[in-house]
Order: C-alpha cells, then structure tokens, then sequence
C-alpha cells in the first residue's frame, strides 16, 4: 500500500477521520508476532507479572503493583523522550483508540527494551484480549510467579478457563481486581480456581480504589489521590480537571510510559506531560467537533438515541450530545467497533452492547457487531459512516426498549393485584 494513502498529513481531517489510524491496515500477523515477542520480553524472569486494561485505571493498578514490588521504572528517561517527542516536528501524529498498534508502537517507548526492564512484567489487554494474555502468561513466566488481574471482565468463564486453570496449578498466587458487573457464575467459577477475585461496586469505585484497598502495602497519600482522581473519570464523575488529563495522557502514552510517571507523580501531572497533553487536544478537540457534527438522533422507546460515527475522543463526544438532549449516544469507530454511553435517563448500555457482540457498565460499554466478513465490508462501513453497524446497534435498542417496558408493565400489573 502507497503510504501517502493512510498519511493525514495532506487529507483533509473531514476525511482523515472517516477511515481507521494507520494500525488498522497493518496486517494482525506480523502485529500478533510483535506483540507475541513484547509480552515474552515483558514477563520472562519476572517476579510477578501484571494484565491490565491499558487505559487510565487499569495501569493505575498496575503502577501500584510495581510500588507495592518496588519495581517502578525510573521516570526521567520517559520525560526526557515526552520532551524530545514535543520538539520533533512530527510529534503531533495521534494514537488512535481503534489503531490496534497505537500507543504500543517503540515510538511511544523511551527505550526500546523498557517493557523488559522492571521486574514486575506489564502486558496491556482489553477485554477481548484476556485470554490472550493469560496464555502468555503461562507460555512465558517462571513457576511460582505472582499474577495479577486489572479492570478486566471476560464476558463468560469458558473463554479463558483453559489459560486461567492452569495458571491457578503453576503461579504463586492469582489476584483479580476489578469493578465491572461480573456474571454470577464466570466470577463463581473464577473463585473456585483460588483466584483472589476482588469486584468493586461499578457505580461507586474504580478498579484503582479496588486495588489501593486490596494490596498490603503501606501505601502514602498520592496513591489514594491517583485512584480517587482516576474513579472522577472512569465514573464520569468529573469534579477534578485532572482526571482528563490522566485519561488523555494514557491514550495517547506507552503503557510503561504512563505507569512510570503516574507512579512517580500521581496524579499531578509533570510540567512537560501537560505540556505534552495540551498540544495533542487541539487535535482531539477538532475530532470531537467532527463527530457531534455528523450526529444524528432517534426516538426509540422513551429515550432520545444520538448516533454518530469518527475517530474522535467517545466520552467527550457523548457528554456534548448528552448536553444537546440525548438519553444515550452511539460513537461507531472506523475501525468496525461502537462505544454506547448513557445518562441518568438510559442506564441499559451493557444491555444494548450484549446484545451486539459486546458489554459493559450500565451507562458505559463497547461492542464491535459480527458484521465484518470482509475488506468490502469494511470499504461500505467506511463510505457510508458506519450504516449497517448503525443499523444492528438501533435495533439492539429497540429491543431492550421492548424488554423495559415488558419489565415495566408487568411490574404495574404485580402492583395491582
């Protein structure tokens, strides 16, 4: 492929974010190799091993791990490569959340071994990877090796039993700390291996508050800082401004990158990360505007649904269409995949993502429909901003709308009686 084809140098950004980040065309074999070698160089040798969702909470965990192992990597090579990245010319270039490489690229590393350097070994996951990594895990470590779990949830127990129940016979100790809404039974099953299975109320802590209380560490004030500012974005609580800048920094930083520096500064942010932070957002900003620009409204039920389609920032987008009168918004990726987001009107988005392949919290979740057999799939998804995943995610909607309001009448007629 020409790469002046996928540079968004020239494109113009009513365009560019139409079409996934240059990860997307980057062919699974060869990322699945890399990241295959990564997470070997990562967990080799190491004393305990941490699977974390790579986003601000989940490598909160992670860095209050290497604290608790005394582990943490030094932070000044990381601000010193922040720097170089905000003098080079070309540092503007965004990780895109659908761009499977993304943050992850050696770009974004200060060094190039610095996933190999701690003795507490960080593999990023997302919630279709866990079983990916648990495999890793038990491809690559040492007998004995102390696992760790963080803001995790697989969807049901069979897809990862085979990794999990082996792991439970050769590790030291498993430890899974979380707030999602688990299914009763994947988290009896879970247990039952001697997993330290650790879930905090979804609406009430993040799995940053889960992992604080859970560690015997005497850990100081920072740490209960980091978490408490970590739940106001992950809870979508947003009283500390600071809270959005740990979420952006972690999009758009390496894994090693993020933990190194939340663990040496919490969540105060250093001058050169701000620095950093701020002049990724103008971007992010003009994203944002495109998105809520092509959003369109339905009336399904009792709610009012904006759906609308781009590489952009989700939660940021779904609060303005919120603040426009939407119950619930639809953010549907480029990449194939959708973000639901919902208010204190719709509080049935995992119900919605459940039914398309997906799940989540009940005003948060993600869902990336069957619908995909093929780059001509991909090339209508693209052409026309998403129509068919639009299509089955609004018709998911009607559904659970069916199903509230089956719940809601049946309820009255109990009350009648």
């Amino acid at each position: 492929m020409d790469d002046e084809l996928i540079d968004e140098g020239d494109i113009p950004r009513s365009r560019y974010t139409r079409l996934p980040g240059k990860g997307f065309f980057y062919p699974d074999s060869l990322d699945e190799e890399r990241a295959e070698r990564r997470a070997r160089e990562a967990i080799e040798g190491s004393e305990a091993v941490v699977i974390a969702d790579a986003d601000a909470d989940g490598l909160a965990c992670a860095a209050m791990i290497r604290e608790a192992y005394d582990a943490a990597l030094d932070a000044a090579a990381f601000e010193a490569a922040i720097a170089a990245r905000l003098d080079d010319e070309g540092g503007n270039d965004e990780a895109d959340e659908d761009d499977e490489r993304g943050a992850s690229d050696s770009e974004a590393d200060p060094t190039e071994d610095a996933h190999a350097q701690s003795p507490v070994g960080l593999v990023a996951a997302g919630p279709y990877s866990i079983d990916t990594s648990l495999e890793r895990v038990l491809a690559y470590a040492d007998d004995d090796v102390d696992l760790f779990v963080c803001d995790l949830c697989p969807d049901d127990y069979e897809w990862i039993a085979e990794p999990l129940e082996a792991l439970a016979e050769s590790t030291a100790s498993i430890r899974w700390f979380d707030h999602h809404q688990w299914d009763e039974s994947t988290a009896a099953a879970v247990r039952d291996l001697g997993v330290d299975l650790v879930v905090g109320e979804s609406d009430e802590e993040c799995t940053a508050d889960v992992a604080l209380r859970s560690l015997d560490h005497d850990f100081d004030e920072r740490w209960s800082e980091l978490a408490t500012v970590a739940r106001d974005h992950d809870l979508w609580i947003k009283e500390d401004p600071r809270s959005d800048d740990l979420a952006d920094y972690s999009y758009w930083a390496g894994s090693e990158e993020y933990a190194a520096i939340v663990g040496a500064y919490g969540a105060d942010l250093p001058e050169t990360v701000r620095e950093f932070v701020a002049d990724r957002r103008v971007e992010k900003e003009a994203r944002i505007g495109a998105a809520v620009d092509r959003a369109v409204t339905h009336e399904i039920g009792d709610w009012t649904v904006a759906v609308t389609y781009g590489r952009c920032s989700q939660n940021e987008v779904a609060e303005t269409l919120r603040e426009q009168g939407a119950d619930a918004a639809v953010i549907v990726k480029p990449a194939g995949s959708a973000s639901i987001r919902g208010s204190e009107e719709f509080q049935h988005a995992h119900e919605v993502a459940g039914k398309v392949n997906g799940g989540g919290h009940p005003q948060a979740a993600g869902c990336k429909p069957d619908i995909y057999d093929d780059m001509l799939d991909y090339a209508h998804h693209w052409t026309t901003e998403g129509q068919a995943c639009k299509r089955v995610i609004l018709t998911a909607f009607e559904t659970v709308a069916a199903e509230v309001a089956a719940d809601e009448g049946d309820e009255a007629s109990d009350a009648d009686e």
